[in-house]
């Protein structure tokens, strides 16, 4: 079932919250092994929720969006009462004592934690492994990567084992593993839903977003968490209410700019690009009018990594300083650089991000949305660290290979993946798109438009499907 099926069928009492959480669990326990995607329980707790939550429906006592629906929650979010070890080895023992807002939204609106999903340490590279609890797989070949850093939530989705989960997405955390693990996974704009912060609550590049194997269930997530936020002040208008009805036959009409490259010659695979070329036609035949055209995204290396830096710096530099030797490489070389960061940086950075803006409204005065690669690579080897070469071309960092989402992220659009397709062994392909800020319910329709027309997602890993089935294979 879909995030919004089970949940009206609950309200409904056509199922159980307590069916819909052991169905859940047993889930878990049939083919979580070999993807390792979740790795903290929390279910005798959940059953005394699934047990308070069929109740309440029962004396017709009023219900949330998601009410009696079973989820469980990204490690880099802290939960109350739950371990929160954010893939570190310098956090293994951390139970925080109150939940994060947005896991604190989904509750209210219903949802009932069963757990946590694993994460690359600190959500740094989007490859899920750490020295706590090890590597998740991907359920459409577990030989290979998930993705990351929301790796564990993308491979639970496509796993069958919830319908519906939250992320992050800095460098593409939501949007990678949602294009290696054939789900959708979408980054709001900036405020949309917010991330209060102890050390910098104007940070703007890390977004908290959805994960699901439909648009409407992004939707409905969105619906539950989406609103401002006496804790950060934002500029968002957007609230729950807005993403209540999208509106159909979206793409008719519209102008789309599609890039193979980004306009700067972005490595990308060919199995990738051939995936993503056959869908123009689906645009096409939608209504649309598509043409080759990208943002100008030159300023937008500068722009992220730059901003990247900074954050990791302000968010873990005092970790690194006290546990420099509990943490990996790629975590420590991030936060040096954001401490190397000088005056004259920051003015670049800042003058690079306001052209950058000129460049993004040149181009969304032309067109209504941006299509490109989601990742420039295939899932990978999952024993790997990160991609060396990226069709081809030799990588200089652990970032590298995500530059397809890296780019997009430093222009602060709204961005989502969307399942376009497999390659001729079956691997999973997302599409990018991006549309202008606070255009988050025009860009959740056109995916929805498409999605309707390709239906991608609701292809199983083969598997996954013979074991719901009963079957033992692989």
């Amino acid at each position: 079932m879909g995030a919004r099926e089970m949940t009206e069928a609950i309200k409904r009492r056509d199922l159980s919250a307590r069916e819909a959480l052991e169905s859940h669990i047993d889930q878990i326990q049939r083919v979580n092994g070999p993807i390792n995607a979740v790795v903290t329980t929390d279910f005798e707790r959940a059953r005394e929720l699934a047990a308070k939550a069929d109740e309440a429906t029962a004396q017709g006592k009023p219900t949330g969006l998601l009410h009696g629906l079973p989820m469980t929650h990204k490690d880099t979010f802290n939960t109350a009462g739950l371990l929160t070890t954010q893939g570190s080895p310098a956090l293994k023992d951390n139970v925080p004592q109150t939940d994060d807002l947005q896991i604190a939204r989904l509750a209210a609106a219903g949802a009932i934690r069963t757990g946590k999903t694993n994460v690359p340490e600190f959500g740094a590279g989007s490859h899920t492994f750490n020295e706590v609890f090890g590597t998740t797989t991907n359920p459409y070949d577990t030989a290979l990567s998930a993705g990351g850093s929301s790796g564990g939530v993308a491979a639970a989705i496509a796993a069958r084992i919830q319908p519906l989960g939250e992320g992050s997405d800095m460098g593409g955390s939501l949007r990678i593993p949602a294009s290696f693990c054939n789900v959708v996974g979408f980054r709001p704009s900036y405020g949309v839903i917010p991330m209060p912060s102890a050390t910098n609550s104007w940070a703007w590049l890390a977004r908290s977003g959805p994960m699901a194997r439909t648009v409407d269930d992004i939707a409905l997530f969105m619906e539950a968490t989406a609103g401002d936020s006496d804790k950060v002040l934002t500029p968002n208008t957007l609230t729950g209410r807005d993403f209540a009805n999208l509106p159909p036959n979206a793409l008719r009409g519209i102008r789309i700019g599609y890039s193979r490259d980004f306009g700067l010659g972005v490595p990308v695979e060919p199995e990738v690009l051939a995936v993503l070329d056959a869908q123009i036609a689906v645009f096409e035949q939608a209504g649309a009018h598509v043409e080759e055209a990208s943002i100008d995204l030159r300023d937008a290396d500068l722009v992220f990594g730059n901003t990247r830096a900074y954050d990791f710096a302000t968010d873990l530099g005092d970790l690194v300083r006290s546990k420099r030797e509990l943490i990996k490489p790629e975590v420590i070389w991030n936060v040096e650089k954001g401490w190397a960061l000088d005056a004259e940086d920051l003015i670049a950075t800042t003058a690079a991000r306001t052209r950058l803006e000129i460049a993004v409204q040149a181009f969304f005065a032309r067109f209504d949305l941006f299509l490109s690669p989601a990742a420039q690579v295939l899932p990978f080897d999952a024993t790997w660290r990160y991609p060396q070469t990226i069709a081809g071309t030799p990588a200089t960092t652990y970032l590298d290979w995500m530059r397809s989402a890296c780019l997009i992220s430093g222009t602060s659009l709204p961005a989502l993946s969307m399942p376009a397709g497999f390659t001729a062994d079956g691997l999973p392909v997302g599409l990018q798109m991006t549309a202008n800020h606070y255009k988050d319910v025009a860009l959740l329709a056109y995916a929805r438009d498409f999605e309707q027309r390709t239906r991608y997602a609701e292809r199983a890993p083969e598997w996954i499907a013979a074991r719901l089935k009963g079957q033992e294979i692989r």
